[in-house]
Order: structure tokens, then C-alpha cells, then sequence
């Protein structure tokens, strides 16, 4: 018999696992578990025998003898046989065949479809548990003869594995597979080859993104091949690394393309992300939200604050709770990440908020892809492509050309000017962040040999230069660190970070920078998951698990979670939402039924009582009914007392409304107003009145006593008691001036009254009322110049004040001129504050009375000192009443002797001269003193 294999092609990273069978001598044993041996016999040929093992879980017992069959050609009549724990039975080849198509899918016993003669045949299958297991398969027969057909798939070329089975007959030369990695080829009369296909394995290639290749199990199902996968990822403000693994930074802040299909094979397929400016120069742009469409959903992966891993879903517009999985997508957490999956299209697109990875199978997207992530090819020379398929010189540019249309942001329009990039170099020289540095040192050499840390390493330095105090560099060592984890190299890098990367997580869990890419749970601890990468992100912490992907809750066993998310043991019993549960295992879980109360009803009579329900502070879900009471209920009104009175009200023993009497409020009571004992009560001016403890026994008020009010009748010198209207008792009113003279004698006087000092007629005291206000003042007399010399003798005498002396003059006269002197001047009771300057004329001029012989009578002439030139001058005066008036008063600057009329007075006028003479003489002496206080 000949052999053929399928010529592997290469594209992908590590090798699948594969079994391989192996043909052992007929005398071969096996050790452990029973394992039955597959051998065929015939007239002609010794019968080999071939070592097998019991089938896997899912297989048939026909399945663990084919599949492990060499390169042999066997006729189908040919009987094989089978031995199991040294108890073996002949199986004719077809049956085998035909028990293989058609019970593959558990572990049975093989169904006989044959006609036999002789002894009727018997079938068993028992399996024990233990150490070891048996498997004995007993047929009672001594010859048997088939009259099956032969079977075929109705295909001649390689397929993935039957699906149907039909008895038809099979022409020489046709072919089919019997498992994954065997094929059967019909020869000629009824003999069958089987062959074993033989997988080399391919060469590695080298990735133009830097990353593993993948292998990939071709369509045979048998043998596989290389793959570099699509790998897309994005971050910071922000870099993009394309599917071939070219680098560059973009600032946009509309919605772009990331990836769509170039000829569409999936209906309404593409990535999107929508950017916006995260700095306050809007200079730099972040993520905010990646799109992602496929057929009729739409999933939104939205930051919901900026710069941080906080991130929504929605899918249509509608916030989802995750696990999320609906036609064809599904969406769960994955550490930090949130993934959206779409098994059909074996891709899977991840974003935490601060970056994003897009990975896509070659096999499906090779050659296919479009938008800023670049064409998946394997060559990084047409990853700048624009729409319409020509290469632009940068992808900065090239990114311009994928924006779409976003009614959110209607500043955005495709076609504006292209997006410019910020300088990296500032004003001042940068120094990159020590965080930065930790890419290119020891904390991240074991992925060095993975992936390159230089794109990301200028990335991070682009952060910390352009926008220092957001702390983006973080993001890239983070997408750098998922991109090594990814790779097989998880690095626990953020504990070297000083803090400035630190992730929190919730008080139940705890971070880990290893983390399985999908936790285990309560109902998945039983499957058997075969990824070895990991995340970073807030994991249970040791000894408990997650009690399931949409519960986010850890527990120690495995019992119920329910609304109150609170973990509970199986058989556990507890309330919730008044039901009363119980933690069952199995499909249901918690069981609940309503929550039973126990109580007595109360009636609730007697007026003002009503029915409350309250809360038991036993038991919430079984309100308390009692018996409240509310006065308001009440039909009596309490009484309006009189004054000095009050109500009073009493509840009798088991009832609700109260009862009401008026009651001494213990006070006294005048003029509709309440006074307290020991308060003062006015009844009048004239008394003082006191409410007193003492009670009245008719009116059952406090007594109010009363005393008149005692009166000072004492006035001092100077002052008289007058009534004062409305007063019970009258007012010591000043009448007169109360003068202190210079020997500290008391001087009283009366307003209008002058006085000279006894001991200095120069010194008058006088007293003015001046709008009813006494005003004292002591004056001093300021007499003219006096020389003695000039007086005749005889002649000297005092004038009327007795202070100024006067005489008759000498025959020498005093010229006519100006005499100055200083004095105070008083108006209307005010007075100048200091002494002023005052002139006046005086002086002798030539007056005489001559007789005339021939008039025959006196002839008179007549001369006065009088002034000639004059000025008006102003001084301020002080009035009683605190208050300064202007003054105007004549100053004489010249004086000379002018002629005036003689003239003989008539009785009356002489009557009149001497009256206006003393006049004269007393304002002359009043001038003269001044009526002025010293």
C-alpha cells in the first residue's frame, strides 16, 4: 500500500499537540489501564495484532481501533479480533467501519448488523471505577457471516469527516476519512486500504509585526501550517502599531476606520474608534470610544472618564451587562480589558480605556483589510493606503483619509485639512520620564527577544514630552506588557513605577499581573481550558473563585449567589425580598417561596384610635399592627380660658382623647396683660406696684401691692422744684446764674441782673437768658487812658461804674485822632471768642459861643471829632447754643474835626438828651466792660 500527506504551508506560532499510534509485534503487552488490541486474521496470513487505549471521552470503541490502524490493506469479510482483558470476539472489517461512522459520538457497544447462523450471540459492556478500569465486550459465537455492504460517504476527495452515513456501493479508487488523520481508499474486490496521514513539520517564518506566527490546522483537519496573524494595536494620545507592524502617532480627534474589509465577504464588518482631545492646548488626542460592527449589532467600548480604565458597553445604543453573547458576538472581561469576540470570524477586538489590540486570523482577513491599522499582508511598504488604493508617503497622512461621518461630531468632515502632528520637542529641553526607561531595562528583558521595546519606548518619551502631567506613559508600557503576555512573557511591571501606574482594584479582589485570560468560575471550574496567556487585572484572591462571569462575586465554595449578592452554601436557608429560599444544587439553585407572618389582627376601638403598620424590627418582611393614637380624631375641643387661667389637659388610663379644665396659671393679671409673681406691674407713675405670691380666693389671681412714689422737695441754691406735667413729683429747675467769684464766694443772680465784685467795682458778673438758656459771665471794665497830669485839680473823680476815672482837662487840648483799644464784641447774646481790635475818634475841637455886636446875638461855632475813612471787618461769634454766626462791625482807619450844627435844644429834646445821655452812658459802660467773662 502507498501513502500520501498533505503538503504543509506556513504562517503561525508552536506547533498543535498531536498524538501519534504506534504498531506493535503480536506478542506486545500494555501496562495500566486494560487497552484493547485490534487484530485481523485471515486463510492465508497470520493474524497481527495491534496495540490501542480505551477511546477518549466523545469517541467510539470503533474509533480507538481504526484511527490507530498502520498503512494496511484489509478485505472487508476479513474478521478482526478483538481482545480486551483477555477476553477477545471476531468483528467482521465492515461492521467496524459502518460502527465507527455511526456511533463515533460515545463510548457504546458495538451494534451487530449481521445474520448469523448457530448459536444466537450475546452482547455485554461493563466498565468499573477505580485504580484501573475493564472494559470486556463477550460475543458467543463460533462463525458469523456478513451481508453488510460496503459503506461510503458518497465523496472521493479529502473532507473534514463524515457527517451522514448511507449503504451504498463504493466504485475502486474512492476515498474517504475515517478520522482526522486516516483516510480509507477502496481498492478492488472489497478491499479496503487505510493510511495513516504523515504531518511534516513546516518551516517558521518571520513575522513583519515582530510577533510568532501561529499554527493553523489546515481544512484536512490533519496537518497544519504557519500563519502571522493580524495584530492591530493602539494607544496613548495616540500610537498606532499597524497589522504588519508598522508604528506611528495620529492626532485627530474625529471617528476613523480602523479596519474594514476591502471586498466585503461579512455583511456590515468593521472597527472603528472615535478620538477626541485630552489635553487643554488641543494639541494631542486619545481613544474614547472603539465601534465595533458586525452584521446587524453594533458594540461601543466607551472610557467613561478620561484616562483612566473605566469602560462602558453598549450594543445598539442600549447598555449591556456583561457577559454578553447574541448573534454571533460576544462580549466579557478579560483583566483589565473588555472583549468583544466573534467566533465566526475567529477575531477578537480588546480596549481598557487607555489602548486597544485587534487580532484576526490571516486565513480569513489576509489581504483584506483596510483603514489606519493598514493592510494584513505581511509587508509593511503598503500599510499606508488610502481609499482609493494608492500609497500615501506617511501614514499620518494616510490616517486624514479614513475619518467618517459622525453626527456627534459635526466639526468633523471628511476632507478637512490633514491632521498635524504636535512637536515632540518642547521650549524648554525634555527629559523623558523614568518610567519610559524601564521599557528598555532589566524589568522587561525577558520579552526583549519577543518583541522590540523601541517603538513603544519613543512612544512613551512622545507622552511624557507632550503631555507631562497626564501620565499617558503609562499606556504604553501597559499595551507593551499585554503585547509581551500575549507572546508567552508576562512582566509585573507597575510594582517599579513608584505608584505613578499603580492599578486599584476593589476591596474583594486582588491585582494580578499574571492573570488567567478568562477566570475560573463555579461553572466553568469542571471545563478544561487550554490557554496558557495571561492578563493583568483584579482577580479572587487565593482560596476563592469567581461564582460566575456575570456574577462578580468571589466565594469560598461553590453554593448560590442571588440578588442580594451575597454567596450562599448549598442548603443554606435565608430571606430575601420576603422570600423565603433555600440554596439547592443543581439547575435551579436558589428556590424561594413567600415568606410566611404570623400574627394576631387588632381591632382598635375607642375614639381617636386607629390602626398602624409598622416595621418589625424582627422580621421587615412581617409588618407590627397596633393601635396609635391621634387626638386630631378627638371630638372634644379644648376650652378658651380667661386670663390668667390656662388649659389643662389628662389622658384617663386606656383611653386616647383628653379631657380639659382651666387651672390658675398662678399670676397676676392688670389691664388684660400677665405678670409673674415678684414682677413689677405699672398701674401708674405715681406708684410702684408688685405682683405678689399671695392669691385673691374669689378670683384665684396673684395680688398686686402697690406704694406711692416718694418726691424730693430739696432744690439746691439756684434752683426752684417745678411741676412737670405728667410727673407725680416735680423737677428742680435752674432760675438763676450760679457765679463762683474770684474769693470762691457764691454769687446768685438773677437772668438781667449786673453786678460788681465787692472787692473790684472793675469786675461785673452778669446773668442773660438767652432762649431759655442761663448764660453767667463775668466781665472786666477796660477804662480809657487816664493822666492826671491833665485834669485840673479838684477835678478827679470816678465815673457812675466806679471803676474809670475822669476830670476836667487843662486848658491844653488833645487833637482830634484815632485811640485803639481791645475788647470782645457781643451780639444777640454771642460773643467773639478772643479780644479784637476796636477804634474810635476822640479828641478836642475848636467849639465856642461868641457874642456879635452886629448880629446882636451869640454867634456859635460848632466842631465834632469825627471819623473819615472806615472799613467793614468780620469776626466770628460763639452763641450759646454751640453754634458760630458771622459778624461785621466798622473799623475806623482816620478821624478829623468837622464842622457841625449848633443848635439850641428844646425842653423836650433836653429831656430826651438826658435820657439818651444815661442811655448812652450805660451802653458806653456796657461797651466798656463788655459784659464779657474773662
Amino acid at each position: 500500500p502507498s501513502s500520501t500527506s498533505t503538503t504543509p504551508k506556513s504562517t503561525t506560532p508552536l506547533p498543535p499537540e498531536s498524538s501519534t499510534t504506534t504498531t506493535s509485534p503480536p506478542s506486545t503487552t500494555t501496562t495500566g489501564s486494560s487497552t484493547p488490541t485490534s487484530t485481523t486474521s485471515s486463510t492465508s496470513s497470520p493474524t497481527p495484532t495491534y496495540t490501542t487505549t480505551l477511546p477518549p471521552p466523545g469517541k467510539s470503541l470503533a474509533w480507538s481501533v481504526i484511527c490507530v490502524l498502520p498503512v494496511v490493506a484489509l478485505k472487508l469479510h476479513e474478521l478482526l479480533k478483538l481482545c480486551v482483558s483477555n477476553h477477545c470476539i471476531l468483528i467482521p472489517l465492515v461492521l467496524l467501519l459502518h460502527s465507527y461512522y455511526v456511533h463515533s459520538a460515545s463510548l457504546s457497544t458495538i451494534p451487530m448488523s449481521t445474520t448469523t447462523s448457530g448459536t444466537t450471540q450475546t452482547e455485554s459492556f461493563t466498565t468499573t471505577s477505580g485504580t484501573t478500569s475493564s472494559s470486556v465486550i463477550t460475543i458467543n459465537a463460533t462463525t458469523t457471516s456478513t451481508t453488510f455492504k460496503t459503506l461510503s460517504p458518497g465523496s472521493t476527495g479529502p473532507t473534514t469527516g463524515p457527517t451522514t452515513t448511507s449503504a451504498t456501493s463504493t466504485a475502486q479508487g474512492d476515498s474517504w476519512w475515517l478520522c482526522n488523520c486516516t483516510k480509507a481508499i477502496c481498492i478492488e474486490d472489497n478491499i479496503v486500504q487505510v493510511i495513516p496521514v504523515i504531518c511534516n513539520p513546516p518551516p517558521k517564518p518571520t513575522c513583519a509585526n515582530g510577533l510568532s506566527p501561529v499554527p493553523v490546522i489546515d481544512e484536512d483537519g490533519c496537518c497544519w501550517h504557519w500563519e502571522c496573524d493580524c495584530y492591530c494595536t493602539g494607544w496613548g494620545d495616540p500610537h498606532y502599531m499597524t497589522f504588519d507592524g508598522l508604528y506611528y502617532s495620529y492626532q485627530g480627534n474625529c471617528t476613523y476606520v480602523l479596519v474594514e474589509e476591502i471586498n466585503k465577504n461579512v455583511d456590515n464588518f468593521g472597527v472603528y474608534i472615535d478620538n477626541y482631545h485630552c489635553d487643554s492646548r488641543d494639541v494631542v488626542s486619545c481613544p474614547r470610544t472603539l465601534v465595533v460592527r458586525h452584521e446587524t449589532q453594533e458594540v461601543r467600548l466607551r472610557t467613561a472618564e478620561p484616562n483612566t480604565l473605566q469602560v462602558e458597553v453598549t450594543v445598539n445604543n442600549q447598555l449591556v451587562a456583561l457577559p454578553y453573547k447574541k448573534f454571533g458576538v460576544s462580549i466579557y472581561e478579560s483583566g483589565i480589558n473588555r472583549v468583544v469576540e466573534i467566533p465566526e470570524l475567529k477575531m477578537n477586538v480588546t480596549y481598557n480605556g487607555l489602548s486597544f489590540s485587534i487580532r484576526m486570523p490571516f486565513s480569513l482577513f489576509g489581504n483584506n483589510t483596510q483603514g489606519q491599522c493598514g493592510t494584513c499582508n505581511n509587508n509593511t511598504a503598503d500599510d499606508c493606503m488610502l481609499p482609493d488604493g494608492s500609497i500615501a508617503e506617511n501614514c499620518e497622512t494616510m490616517a486624514d483619509h479614513w475619518q467618517v461621518v459622525d453626527p456627534s461630531k459635526p466639526q468633523c468632515s471628511p476632507g478637512l485639512v490633514p491632521t498635524g502632528s504636535p512637536s515632540t520637542t518642547p521650549t524648554q529641553p525634555c527629559k523623558e520620564s523614568s518610567i519610559c526607561e524601564l521599557l528598555l531595562g532589566s524589568v522587561f528583558e525577558p520579552c526583549h527577544a519577543l518583541v522590540r521595546p523601541e517603538k513603544y519606548y519613543a512612544a512613551c518619551v512622545f507622552d511624557s514630552c507632550v503631555l507631562p502631567n497626564l501620565d499617558l506613559e503609562c499606556s504604553s508600557l501597559q499595551i507593551y506588557a499585554a503585547t509581551c503576555a500575549d507572546q508567552g512573557a508576562c512582566i509585573d511591571w507597575r510594582k517599579h513605577t513608584n505608584g505613578v501606574c499603580s492599578h486599584e482594584c476593589p476591596p474583594t479582589k486582588e491585582y494580578r499581573a499574571c492573570g488567567p485570560i478568562k477566570e475560573m468560575t463555579c461553572k466553568s471550574r469542571g471545563q478544561n481550558d487550554t490557554s496558557t496567556k495571561q492578563v493583568e487585572g483584579c482577580f479572587c484572591p487565593n482560596g476563592t473563585m469567581l461564582y460566575d462571569s456575570g456574577v462578580d462575586v468571589c466565594v469560598k465554595t461553590c453554593g448560590c449567589v442571588g440578588v442580594d449578592m451575597i454567596p450562599r452554601e448549598f442548603g443554606e436557608r435565608f430571606t430575601v425580598d420576603c422570600q423565603d429560599c433555600i440554596c439547592l444544587e443543581g439547575e435551579h439553585g436558589i428556590v424561594c417561596e413567600p415568606h410566611k407572618c404570623e400574627q394576631k389582627k387588632v381591632t382598635c376601638d375607642g375614639e381617636g384610635f386607629y390602626e398602624v403598620q409598622e416595621v418589625n424590627p424582627e422580621d421587615s418582611c412581617c409588618p407590627l399592627f397596633t393601635c396609635k393614637c391621634n387626638t386630631s380624631l378627638c371630638t372634644s375641643k379644648a376650652p378658651k380660658c380667661s386670663l390668667g387661667f390656662e388649659v389643662h389637659s389628662s389622658i384617663p388610663s386606656g383611653q386616647c382623647c383628653p379631657v380639659y379644665q382651666c387651672v390658675p396659671k398662678g399670676v397676676c393679671v392688670h389691664e388684660n396683660a400677665e405678670f409673674l409673681p415678684n414682677s413689677s406691674v405699672f398701674v401708674d407713675k405715681c406708684q410702684n406696684c408688685l405682683c405678689t405670691n399671695d392669691v385673691n380666693v374669689s378670683t384665684q389671681l396673684n395680688i398686686i401691692s402697690c406704694e406711692r412714689v416718694p418726691c424730693n422737695t430739696y432744690c439746691q441754691p439756684g434752683y426752684e422744684l417745678k411741676p412737670v406735667k405728667g410727673e407725680c413729683c416735680g423737677k428742680c429747675v435752674q432760675t438763676k446764674c450760679i457765679i463762683h467769684t474770684a474769693d470762691n464766694s457764691e454769687l446768685i443772680l438773677s437772668p438781667g441782673d449786673f453786678k460788681n465784685d465787692p472787692r473790684n467795682n472793675c469786675t461785673i458778673y452778669s446773668c442773660v437768658d438767652v432762649h431759655n438758656q442761663l448764660i453767667a459771665s463775668t466781665s472786666e471794665i477796660t477804662c480809657p487812658a487816664f493822666n492826671e497830669e491833665s485834669c485840673k485839680p479838684g477835678t478827679i473823680s470816678f465815673l457812675p461804674n466806679g471803676c474809670c476815672k475822669t476830670c476836667a482837662p487843662v486848658d491844653s487840648r488833645t487833637p482830634c485822632s484815632v485811640r485803639h483799644r481791645q475788647d470782645f464784641i457781643v451780639y444777640n447774646g454771642c460773643r467773639s471768642v478772643d479780644r479784637v481790635e476796636l477804634t474810635e475818634c476822640e479828641g478836642t475841637c475848636g467849639t465856642f459861643s461868641l457874642y456879635s455886636a452886629e448880629a446882636n446875638s451869640m454867634d456859635h461855632s460848632c466842631s465834632c471829632c469825627r471819623e473819615t475813612r472806615t472799613t467793614e471787618k468780620h469776626v466770628v461769634l460763639k452763641c450759646p447754643g454751640g453754634h458760630a454766626v458771622s459778624h461785621k462791625y466798622i473799623y475806623v482807619e482816620s478821624c478829623s474835626c468837622q464842622d457841625t450844627e449848633c443848635k439850641k435844644p428844646e425842653p423836650n429834646e433836653l429831656q430826651n438828651k438826658k435820657e439818651n445821655d444815661k442811655e448812652s452812658t450805660l451802653n458806653r459802660i456796657k461797651r466798656a466792660i463788655s459784659l464779657t467773662s474773662k
